[in-house]
C-alpha cells in the first residue's frame, strides 16, 4: 500500500475562566504530581513512559496504551516559560509508533478578580495518512 504524502494544518484557541487562584491553574501544568494526576492514566489507558522536566529546553513525555491496544505517545520540548504568565511548547504525537503530527502550543495564564483566565492556542501539522481526518 502506498501512502499519499500530504499535510493537513489546523489550529484552535480555547479560553476558559476558572474560579481558582492563578497559582493553582499554573501548578496543574508545572508540578509533576498535579499534572500526572489529570494528564496520566484514568480508566481507559495503561500508563507507559512518563517524564516531566519543566524548564526551558526540558522534555515532557507521556506514553500510554489504550485498553483496545492502541499506543499513544506525546513528546514535548518547553521553548519558553514565564512563571505564572505563559508556557510555550513544541510537541510531537505518535500512534502505534507512527509519527502523526507536530504542533506548537502556547498556554497563557491571566489573573481575574474571581480566579484565572486560561488561554490555550495551538497550531498543528498532521502527516500523511492522518491528513484526511485532521485533528478531529
Amino acid at each position: 500500500m502506498t501512502i499519499e504524502r500530504r499535510l493537513a494544518r489546523a489550529g484552535f484557541t480555547l479560553t476558559r475562566d476558572y474560579p481558582v487562584p492563578l497559582k493553582r491553574v499554573w501548578d496543574a501544568f508545572a508540578e509533576e504530581d498535579q499534572k500526572r494526576g489529570w494528564y496520566g492514566a484514568g480508566d481507559t489507558i495503561e500508563p507507559g513512559e512518563w517524564a516531566l522536566d519543566f524548564r526551558v529546553g526540558g522534555r515532557d513525555v507521556d506514553e500510554g496504551a489504550f485498553h483496545d491496544g492502541l499506543v499513544s505517545r506525546y513528546e514535548a520540548t518547553y521553548t519558553d516559560i514565564v512563571k505564572h504568565v505563559r508556557i510555550v511548547t513544541t510537541y510531537d504525537m505518535w500512534l502505534d509508533g507512527v509519527h502523526m503530527s507536530t504542533s506548537v502550543a502556547s498556554l497563557e495564564f491571566e489573573p481575574l478578580n474571581a480566579g484565572t483566565r486560561f488561554t490555550h492556542v495551538e497550531h498543528g501539522v498532521f502527516f500523511d495518512q492522518f491528513w484526511a481526518d485532521g485533528p478531529g
